[in-house]
């Protein structure tokens, strides 16, 4: 027991000294930081570029890391991404021997106590033109600075929608000196490329890369270079929330128009459907026009808007007209001989079309159609006969007349059966005329009714000739967007 109570006593003793001497090293290593900062910041200015001979070219090396795109606004062409940006350089004046402070390699001072490149975003579209976060910058004992800053950039983006929602963009980012020329302060790429790793992905965008491009450029002003390094932003934008909400319902009503043709002339919604259908197609072009930049270049779900209203447009105007021939009545001119050919003959088999009222589930219309033939056969026999019949009594009442005159002439007598003669075979001849006049009237109407009836059948052929032309090309118009975007 005895033995046990002293180790573990030594162990507690040799863990308080450990602690001792580490609270000693570090308040040691704070002596000797406070020591350098003094002595190093006792002389220093942070107003001139810190190099030994005014010549020589300062070397500041840029790495940029992607962290986040907070907003792409097309509309105003805005890039808002979170960055963070790293610059690297050596200081001259704030060198050190760490032998001389017991070790002492880096320390973690203010940034805004030493000179800093004036690096700023070129193509910068933001109002707020606040100084850059002041943040602690590392300084090595060599003279080597580093100063990882974040910012929030929103820089202008040249914004290509031509094949929205199916659309890739590229975004520059352009860092570069304000005031140093390339013969004073010179930018390094650190990579070729900016740092993605620790990029947290975008429910819009994906990002296919971001090279990083040096250029050397010589403005008009001045004949000195002017050094920048360029970062390209690849994006490649996400479109299954555009196509669930945009496309695909201007698909479906683009394939509901055509049905309007299908619909029954008498039912009168026939154009309405038509306008309707506009109406909605209307809408969503608006909706488009609310995201896009008014620049000359339509989107691609923009011209397929365009096009199907135009159909659409024409499907009514069609409509229109076809409701005409529909509703043409006995006093219309008979159907031209050429589209008795073309429509009634040919057209209404390709297309199936049968007799106006007439549909594939009633085959036994023929039938009735021939029973009633063959009644209005036998009414017009039992009306040639009535006429006949007529027609002989008729010769018959002239035949008395001629011997009833004959024995007046003869005899001078004028008995009660002439007289009796006489009124009847005029009765007869009156209800012939009316039953001639009754029976023009029926054939008349006949015959006004069947040119009615053609003009119904051309009208429906023709609704469904056009039904099936727009359908084929709503077909076309959605695989031809599909193939443009892929």
């Amino acid at each position: 027991m005895k033995r046990n109570s002293l180790s573990s006593f030594s162990v507690c003793l040799w863990l308080l000294f450990t602690a001792v001497m580490l609270q000693a090293g570090e308040s040691a290593k704070g002596k000797y930081a406070h020591m350098l900062f003094n002595e190093l910041f006792e002389d220093y200015s942070n107003a001139l570029r810190p190099v030994e001979d005014t010549d020589k070219v300062l070397n500041v090396t840029l790495q940029i890391t992607l962290s986040q795109i907070k907003d792409m606004d097309e509309r105003n062409q805005i890039l808002s991404a979170y960055l963070w940006i790293r610059q690297s350089w050596y200081d001259a004046y704030l060198k050190w021997d760490k032998e001389k402070y017991d070790g002492l390699d880096s320390i973690r001072i203010p940034s805004s106590l030493v000179w800093r490149p004036d690096i700023v975003l070129y193509n910068k579209a933001d109002d707020d033109f606040s100084e850059p976060v002041n943040t602690n910058v590392v300084l090595r004992y060599d003279g080597k600075i580093t100063w990882d800053a974040p910012a929030i950039t929103k820089s202008s983006c040249v914004v290509d929608v031509s094949y929205f929602p199916f659309d890739s963009q590229q975004c520059n980012l352009t860092f570069g000196s304000w005031t140093y020329n390339g013969n004073q302060v010179d930018i390094i790429n650190s990579l070729d490329s900016g740092d993605l790793s620790d990029f947290v992905e975008d429910v819009e965008w994906e990002i296919h890369g971001m090279p990083a491009v040096k250029n050397i450029i010589t403005y008009g002003c001045c004949s000195e270079p002017y050094p920048d390094v360029t970062f390209t932003l690849i994006l490649k934008r996400k479109s299954s929330f555009y196509i669930f909400n945009l496309l695909l319902p201007c698909i479906l009503i683009s394939f509901l128009a055509p049905l309007g043709f299908y619909l029954p002339a008498d039912s009168g919604e026939k154009v309405s459907l038509g306008v309707t259908v506009l109406l909605a197609l209307t809408v969503f072009q608006l909706m488009v026009a609310e995201i896009m930049p008014p620049s000359e270049n339509v989107p691609l779900i923009g011209k397929y808007y365009i096009a199907t209203m135009t159909m659409i447009t024409a499907s009514t105007a069609l409509t229109i007209i076809i409701m005409n021939l529909h509703h043409c009545g006995s006093e219309a001119k008979p159907v031209p001989q050429w589209a008795r050919v073309v429509i009634l003959d040919y057209m209404s088999k390709i297309f199936f079309v049968y007799d106006v009222g007439e549909n594939c589930t009633s085959p036994k219309r023929e039938k009735e159609e021939e029973r009633k033939l063959e009644g209005d056969d036998g009414c017009q026999k039992r009306h040639k006969e009535v006429r006949s019949h007529l027609s002989n009594r008729n010769d018959d009442c002239d035949l008395k007349e001629k011997l009833s005159g004959n024995l007046d002439k003869s005899y001078g007598v004028h008995g009660e059966n002439v007289r009796e003669t006489i009124n009847c075979c005029s009765c007869y001849k009156m209800l012939i005329k009316n039953i001639e006049y009754i029976a023009n009237c029926v054939r008349d109407h006949k015959a006004n009714w069947a040119k009615g009836i053609e003009w119904k059948k051309v009208a429906k052929v023709m609704d469904r000739f056009f039904m099936w032309i727009f359908f084929i090309m709503v077909f076309f118009m959605s695989v031809l967007i599909i193939g443009k975007a892929a």
